[in-house]
């Protein structure tokens, strides 16, 4: 009798081992179901949007990073290209090719985004809007706005004009991008802000008054990024009305029987008295940068040439260190022999400054006005009062 309640034991056993197996299968197959019913969920998901995806890679070939190898002069292309700043209500339904910086990037939704292009002094806003007939896909506006700021980027588009005047541009006219292709990606952070580097005072000021606290980007930091500092409408501006000054300078001595000349800028000695030089040995031998041009052109006088002019480099070594010296700057120089009277010379200065003032005022508004902005100064105004008229004048009431 000892021997039977085993087999009853091990049959409870093996019952319990059953059930608890049979559990252990639905709840196992209950989670596979489940992660079968998600897989195909996912696989669902991912057939419904390859064809997009395949449909948006047929604009692929309308954007993107253009590789280092295919801008190193390797063919030529015939494409034409249009200036930013000559893009006007004339050229509306024109299809034109520009290149610009990035200065600003405006995502509005996933199908759309504005991108304001500067070359130079001027700007204009493109338009991206993801379609089908126009070649846009949703994929090349995000990759327009994931460009960094100054970005060199390409665009191809067509001319339209806003339904409003453009405030944040110069360009009174928008771009319909068709392509746009980015030739150097910029670093996502500059160590500049052009906003910042182009505020006037005035702006700065009013932010003080209102509370608020403006980056001011100082004289040190654009130096050491000038690169960058140049970019700013101001700075344009600057380096184009200098270049008018010079050219007017010439063409207008010119005019005069004037002839230009170059002289040396490392001689043997000071070509001044009493002024500081720069000094330096040159094989063995001492030697300075010239102060002054004024040797050589009376040289030129003595040799026969009647009149002279050179524009060129002068280098002083001034002791006074203040912003108001300079150690080196770019002469506007001229010569002339006096046939009777010095009022002949007080002739030509008159004739030259008349003649510099009234050409920027009728060929350099746009640069004027913008450096104005930054720097405010008053209007240049100009009388063409003979100089020999005011002196003769002067000694008869005298």
């Amino acid at each position: 009798m000892s021997s039977e309640p085993a087999p009853a034991s091990a049959s409870t056993e093996e019952l319990e081992a059953d059930l608890s197996a049979a559990t252990i299968s639905k709840k196992q197959l209950k989670k596979d179901a489940r992660k079968a019913e998600k897989a195909g969920k996912a696989s669902q998901r991912q057939q419904q949007q390859q064809p997009q995806a395949e449909e948006a890679d047929l604009f692929a070939a309308n954007y993107g990073d253009v590789p280092v190898e295919e801008i190193q002069s390797k063919a030529i292309s015939g494409r034409s290209w249009t200036d930013i700043g000559d893009l006007d209500e004339a050229a509306a339904g024109r299809s034109v090719l520009i290149r610009g910086s990035a200065q600003t990037l405006r995502p509005v939704s996933k199908k759309m985004a504005f991108v304001v292009l500067r070359q130079s002094m001027s700007t204009v806003q493109c338009v991206l809007v993801a379609s089908a007939d126009a070649g846009v896909s949703t994929q090349m506006v995000r990759f327009a706005t994931s460009l960094s700021k100054e970005s060199i980027v390409d665009v191809e588009g067509v001319v339209t004009l806003p339904k409003e005047p453009l405030k944040a541009t110069t360009q009174q006219v928008e771009i319909q991008v068709r392509k746009v292709y980015c030739i150097n990606r910029a670093i996502p952070t500059l160590p500049i802000n052009l906003e910042d580097a182009a505020r006037s005072e005035a702006e700065f000021e009013k932010a003080e008054q209102n509370g608020e606290k403006l980056v001011r980007v100082l004289q040190d930091t654009r130096l050491n990024y000038r690169a960058i500092d140049l970019r700013t409408p101001a700075n344009q501006a600057i380096f184009r009305i200098q270049c008018h000054v010079e050219n007017k300078f010439r063409e207008f001595l010119f005019s005069e029987n004037f002839i230009g000349i170059h002289s040396p800028k490392l001689i043997g000695g000071s070509s001044e008295g009493g002024a500081s030089v720069f000094k330096l040995e040159y094989n063995g031998q001492p030697a300075c940068l010239a102060q002054s041009p004024q040797l050589y052109k009376q040289m030129s006088i003595c040799g026969g040439f009647g009149r002279v002019f050179e524009v060129g480099p002068v280098f002083r070594a001034e002791k006074s260190n203040t912003h108001r010296h300079l150690c080196e700057f770019i002469g506007l120089d001229a010569e002339m022999e006096i046939k009777e009277h010095y009022f002949e010379v007080c002739d030509i200065i008159d004739g030259l400054f008349v003649a510099i003032f009234k050409h920027l005022n009728e060929n350099c508004q746009k640069e004027l006005e913008t450096i104005n902005r930054q720097y405010p100064f008053e209007p240049l105004k100009v009388k063409h009062y003979s100089l020999l008229s005011c002196v003769c004048y002067m000694y008869a009431f005298a």
